[in-house]
């Protein structure tokens, strides 16, 4: 059985951080979708693949892997730039500006 371990990425739709601090261990397809004839749904038989254990650190993750005989490759996470502007969009509205704001 095939499985990844990765560290999320925070969502594009925020800036918040929530959910990337905890390694994740998702499992991989192992049988192909089929498409339901009735109602148009895609299914699958394999339960794996809706299965994310979260742990806090890569190595609990790696160790769980290892003792339950699963096959898992660790994807380690890319780093984030740090900010280009300290203050950000606020300091263009800031009192104590260093030049006047125009447009």
């Amino acid at each position: 059985m095939r499985a990844r371990i990765f560290k999320p990425a925070r969502n594009a739709m925020t800036s918040g951080m929530a959910k990337t601090r905890k390694w994740v261990l998702e499992y991989g397809q192992a049988s192909s979708r089929e498409v339901d004839p009735l109602m148009g749904w895609t299914s699958s038989s394999d339960t794996q693949t809706q299965v994310r254990l979260r742990f806090d650190s890569k190595e609990e993750a790696v160790e769980y892997a290892q003792s339950h005989g699963i096959d898992a490759q660790v994807i380690e996470p890319k780093t984030r730039k740090p900010n280009l502007r300290a203050g950000g969009y606020g300091e263009n509205f800031a009192t104590n500006r260093r030049g006047p704001w125009t447009h």
